[in-house]
């Protein structure tokens, strides 16, 4: 398993494509926090991972391309754009990624978008 903060969330970013939310969610601490800024926050890792499965109910497809990313000790952002497939229609959506990441686990990922882009 990969040691820097800013390697888990190349890895974690990268996993996103295969829609796994087991996978996904073991990269969260056991009280992580999942939190798209617009809307409400999951908190614990059994409601990240209950988030995860209702994402990937909505979503055939994901992607992040990751245009930059910075780390700073503990604390990783990335600005990307992720290209969802939802219901029929492809959604290129910019967003920006805050990572918290405590003993090589994901302890807050924040992400910041435009939800009417996200709305369509």
């Amino acid at each position: 398993m990969t040691s820097s903060p800013d390697a888990i969330v190349t890895e974690f970013c990268a996993a996103w494509t295969r829609m796994d939310a087991d996978e996904l969610a073991a990269y969260f601490t056991e009280d992580g926090v999942y939190h798209n800024i617009p809307m409400a926050a999951a908190e614990g890792r059994e409601a990240v991972h209950a988030m995860l499965v209702g994402m990937k109910s909505m979503i055939s497809s994901i992607r992040f391309e990751v245009h930059h990313q910075v780390a700073n000790g503990g604390v990783v952002m990335n600005e990307r754009t992720d290209h969802l497939e939802m219901g029929g229609k492809t959604i290129a959506l910019p967003v920006v990624g805050v990572f918290e990441i405590v003993d090589g686990k994901i302890r807050a990922w924040r992400d910041y978008f435009d939800m009417a882009q996200f709305a369509g």
